[in-house]
């Protein structure tokens, strides 16, 4: 199901995004061949679901770093409204 490399990389949390969404299209395109026993079936099945939550981890960490950068620099960095180009436009 996996190769030495992967099944590492899996076991210590290292485990891309890409390698993982690749490993869980391949253990879908399997379940969906059929043609296993019901035993590897639930292997795969929960080979699956350890997937897609790294997937999940990967997503979710990657939607928190867009809606930081889209929320701007952090506070005391950007411009403010009271510093010295305010003070200029009100003379």
């Amino acid at each position: 199901m996996t190769d030495d490399g992967t099944a590492a990389a899996a076991a210590t949390g290292t485990l891309g995004y890409e390698q993982a969404r690749d490993e869980l299209i391949e253990v879908v395109r399997r379940l969906e061949a059929g043609g296993t026993s019901l035993e590897d079936s639930l292997a795969l099945w929960e080979r699956g679901e350890e997937l897609a939550k790294v997937c999940r981890h990967w997503l979710e960490g990657a939607r928190a770093r867009l809606d930081a950068a889209l929320a701007g620099p952090p506070d005391g960095e950007g411009p403010d409204a009271s510093g010295p180009a305010a003070d200029a436009d009100a003379g």
